[in-house]
């Protein structure tokens, strides 16, 4: 249920501007609403358990000189929790933006709230001429806003240099190729970008929150090693045999494609025409941008041929690998008999007890993900964390490629595990309690007793990700 906003009361003190609004207590219970500050002094009166729909004053915010802090009073009848630090009852503490405030004592189920100044009139118009969301100027390995931003090429995706430059050494230490963190595509150059450095820089100007401690700067940039634009070479194996063709010809042979060499299905490519390059097999086929056959994931946006060359009754390339059709289907014709391995963000803790949940119903994971899939098709669920782009135009028709498609899998069983009621968990399980970092915890993946002692298929309460 959501409650309508709550402006607070005003002690009296004018306003800080014309109406504006100069600090919000954000609550990280998305069922209710934020509580503008506008008076520079102003008694705060608003629900403090979820539990109740009553108000109550249990503080007052006073805007300190200047615009990067604020006073906070305890006016309740019990302490309050500033930052995790004890206020007692009449006591006074500064707060910051993106200070954490609980109305009431620890452990005694109380909301919570996030103080969160706002930008300067100044600011703002900076905001509007930046237009961007931060969600979009993250980077994809660490979740952060960009550090000293590089652009990988021909993806154009964003990292920060030190998470890329970390990246790109293991790859290279295993791997033929580098390949994209974000979309797995061969990366042959990486530089800075230093028109989105600005925006981050703005970005960061703008909301102090999403800033980084200073010792996780210190280890990015103590990782970082891209100073200027790099061509990302790969590690090729030249054959000894004299007679071979040369390395450029055998390659331009390997990555022909079979419409290039011969008419198929009434087509054959004109001289130098577009072409796209399969991400999984690596082989070359038309881009023919009115055939209505998917040449791209939707989930990821990455060329796959499979459709195509099934359209075309093509199952194996003169001069070029081509995909089965098994590899790029349409979501109804694909078929699950296992939790994926990237489910629960791949805490394995986590997929073993819903797998144990989903037995214990006497159901099977094909029944879970077939009834989760149609309340997703029914819009009943969010799909604004869904891990795939285009989330809005996903249907039962869309082709998507294997690895998205079990990222659609992972994201209808977090949904079916978030809404069970704890009675229908296994004992041990009801008992453990939430991260506070949720399913966007770095410690699971490295902290085995960590992740199997706390639940992490749970929605933030801290950090960057909460809702």
């Amino acid at each position: 249920m959501t409650t309508t906003a709550e402006a607070g009361q005003s002690s009296g003190s004018k306003p800080s501007g014309d109406d504006d609004t100069w600090a919000k207590l954000v609550p990280l219970d998305t069922k209710f609403s934020d509580m503008e500050i506008k008076c520079d002094d102003m008694v705060i009166c608003s629900e403090i358990k979820p539990s109740s729909l009553e108000k109550h004053e249990w503080c007052r915010i006073t805007k300190n000189l200047g615009q990067g802090s604020a006073t906070i009073h305890n006016q309740s009848s019990d302490a309050i929790l500033v930052d995790e630090a004890v206020i007692m009852k009449d006591c006074a503490v500064d707060i910051m933006s993106g200070s954490e405030i609980v109305p009431g004592p620890e452990g005694q189920g109380y909301l919570q709230y996030r103080f969160t100044i706002m930008p300067a009139p100044e600011s703002r118009t900076q905001l509007l001429k930046i237009s961007i969301d931060p969600e979009h100027a993250k980077c994809s390995i660490c979740l952060n806003i960009w550090h000293d931003v590089v652009t990988a090429a021909p993806c154009l995706h964003n990292f920060c240099n030190g998470c890329f430059s970390e990246w790109m050494r293991r790859s290279k230490a295993k791997h033929q190729h580098v390949l994209c963190p974000q979309c797995r595509t061969t990366v042959q150059y990486v530089g800075k970008n230093h028109f989105l450095k600005n925006i981050q820089e703005d970005i960061l100007n703008a909301d102090a929150a999403l800033r980084r401690p200073a010792e996780d700067i210190a280890v990015l940039d103590s990782s970082a090693s891209i100073q200027s634009n790099l061509i990302v070479g790969s590690k090729r194996k030249r054959r000894s045999n004299m007679l071979s063709p040369p390395l450029e010809e055998r390659d331009s042979l390997r990555l022909q494609c079979p419409q290039c060499v011969a008419n198929i299905g009434g087509y054959r490519c004109e001289h130098h025409g577009a072409h796209l390059q399969c991400h999984l097999c690596q082989g070359m086929m038309p881009f023919r941008a009115n055939l209505q056959v998917p040449l791209h994931c939707k989930g990821c946006d990455r060329p796959f041929c499979g459709a195509y060359w099934s359209s075309e009754n093509v199952t194996q390339g003169v001069s070029s690998p081509v995909c089965s059709r098994d590899t790029f289907r349409p979501i109804s014709e694909r078929t699950v008999t296992r939790i994926p391995s990237i489910t629960h963000e791949m805490n394995r803790h986590e997929q073993d007890i819903t797998q144990r949940c989903i037995v214990h119903m006497g159901k099977t994971v094909p029944d879970v993900v077939a009834e989760w899939f149609m309340r997703f098709s029914n819009r009943e669920i969010d799909r604004s964390r869904m891990p795939l782009n285009h989330a809005e135009m996903i249907t039962a028709s869309t082709h998507v490629c294997n690895d998205c498609y079990d990222k659609l899998v992972g994201f209808l069983l977090y949904w079916f595990r978030i809404t069970l009621p704890r009675n229908h968990l296994p004992a041990d399980v009801a008992a453990r309690e939430d991260c506070w970092y949720g399913y966007a915890c770095r410690t699971q993946h490295h902290n085995e007793e960590h992740a199997r002692k706390r639940n992490h298929v749970c929605r933030p309460t801290r950090g960057n990700h909460h809702f």
